[in-house]
């Protein structure tokens, strides 16, 4: 039960070979406020293609540039590491920690950084020209990550917590990110627990660990130290509390090379999309289950978005290991060649109790498999959608399965449900969900102009329109395209605007 692309005998590699890490280094800046403390968190512009609309804290790439930088008390790398994080506090926000700063004007800061940002300046040579110094131990170490393996872009980050100078301020600046504050970790937690503000597992950790401040050397042994973190890689990811998710290696279509399964819940569970049949890659969700089991959580059901092979190739073992039913809509169970419990309808509610209960909205949303369903959680908003986004490559629509009417009235109910962050079955959450439903929407459109335009009135064949209308695509993936414009020509043809005669296609009027 693959994609059902037929005999496109495309000849791709689909083999996974992890990206290698890039050296990163993030500072955790904190202030004392009473018996706690307070942190401050930048949020992402959400154009950014690694971690977009996320909440994190300063940091970034290490910079060739960063090792020829000296910092008193330590060589090699680590100097390197506390170097990119000094610059990345000060070009994100405005906080120069080295020995001297204090001595420096607010606006003479202010001129350093603007020079700094604008490349009018290197890090090296701004801090020796103001007779500048990096310390090591402004910079304590505070942990290690390294970004799971199915992510294309990936990072060996290392964490230093830094105490915010008494004559310094933040400042955020317009630019990659778009906000920038302090923040109790109390009030980041619960911004996560609603879903308002997306997390990676370090930043969840560090906020959880920060939350019980007692004194530095407490917090940086607990931050060094997070659990389920073997090698340096979570285990559990969960971008906000109650949507876990766990990518599953799967031969699906490039570039997209996993297809995410998600569990769903805070006390019972929903397990959605358990996609490879390969069982090192479903022992991984089912590894993730027994320890949220262990912590008195229960799974409930399977639950499938549609029939698709890299979403259901799991889904028969996983249920049977963990003796539960599968869920999945009508027209997906026609499908499947084992046994369903239960047959989802549109707008029916899945309540799943725990600690913070859940209610997922079933939306039937057929376009991509006419038994597609999205789950849409009605107190956060965010939505598991299945295929109909994608964090990663594109969507085919594929007939006569796949409709490309039914596929953009659902792209636009979708829209104005409304829905918050989308986590779809390829590629990361993507947090602005009506933004990027518009966003399909709009290339749609542009694409079908484009298909439109590549039909004359004398007549054209499929493979000639596809030739024409996606000249922007490599030629390689011409018979996949070539499913998607034939969804488009056939819309045309229903609505009147095309007629098909022998395989050839034919604009009616101008």
């Amino acid at each position: 039960m693959s994609e059902r692309l037929p005999g496109l005998g495309l000849g791709l590699d689909l083999s996974h070979v992890p990206a290698e890490p890039r050296a990163s280094a993030v500072a955790l800046l904190y202030r004392r406020v009473g018996p706690g403390v307070e942190v401050y968190w930048v949020k992402r512009g959400k154009a950014l293609a690694f971690a977009g609309g996320f909440y994190a804290f300063p940091g970034g790439k290490l910079d060739k540039a960063d090792a020829d930088v000296p910092v008193r008390g330590v060589s090699g790398e680590e100097a390197a590491l506390r170097s990119a994080a000094a610059r990345e506090l000060f070009e994100e926000a405005g906080v120069l920690m080295a020995e001297g700063a204090e001595a420096l004007s607010q606006e003479k800061q202010d001129a350093l950084r603007k020079a700094l940002l604008a490349g009018q300046r290197g890090w090296g040579e701004l801090l020796q020209g103001e007779g500048l110094a990096l310390r090591a131990e402004d910079f304590r170490v505070a942990g290690r990550w390294i970004t799971p393996h199915a992510v294309p872009v990936r990072f060996d980050t290392h964490f230093y917590l830094v105490e915010l100078p008494p004559h310094a301020r933040t400042e955020l600046w317009p630019g990659e990110l778009s906000e920038g504050a302090w923040v109790s970790p109390a009030l980041a937690l619960a911004r996560w627990g609603d879903g308002s503000a997306l997390l990676h597992p370090p930043a969840v950790h560090a906020l959880q660990v920060l939350g019980t401040f007692t004194d530095e050397a407490d917090a940086r042994a607990r931050l060094a130290t997070p659990p389920y973190c073997p090698g340096y890689i979570a285990q559990r990811i969960e971008f906000q509390q109650g949507v876990r998710v766990v990518a599953l290696e799967t031969p699906t279509l490039p570039p997209a090379t996993h297809t995410n399964a998600y569990v769903l819940g805070n006390g019972e569970l929903l397990l959605v999309d358990p996609g490879s049949g390969d069982v090192k890659q479903y022992a991984k969700l089912l590894s993730l289950v027994a320890g949220l089991k262990a912590d008195g959580l229960k799974p409930v059901a399977v639950v499938l978005t549609h029939h698709h092979g890299d979403h259901v190739g799991g889904a028969r073992a996983v249920k049977e290991r963990l003796g539960i039913p599968l869920w999945c809509h009508a027209k997906t169970a026609e499908w499947l060649d084992f046994p369903v419990e239960r047959l989802l309808e549109d707008g029916e509610v899945l309540e799943l109790a725990g600690e913070v209960p859940q209610r997922w909205r079933v939306l039937h949303t057929p376009g991509h498999a006419r038994g597609h369903i999205c789950l849409v959680d009605e107190r956060s908003r965010a939505a598991v959608v299945g295929d109909m986004v994608a964090g990663v490559g594109s969507i085919v629509i594929d007939p006569p399965e796949g409709n490309m009417r039914d596929y953009l009235t659902q792209l636009a109910r979708l829209r104005d449900w409304p829905v918050g962050t989308l986590y779809p079955a390829h590629g990361q959450p993507l947090p602005d969900g009506p933004a990027k439903l518009q966003e399909y929407l709009n290339h749609r459109a542009q694409r079908e102009a484009l298909i439109l335009q590549a039909v004359p009135p004398e007549g054209v064949t499929l493979a000639q329109v596809v030739e024409r209308a996606y000249a922007d695509t490599p030629p390689l993936l011409h018979p996949v395209a070539e499913r998607s414009a034939l969804a488009t020509l056939e819309k045309l043809v229903a609505e009147g605007r095309v007629r098909e005669e022998s395989l050839q296609y034919f604009r009616i009027g101008a």
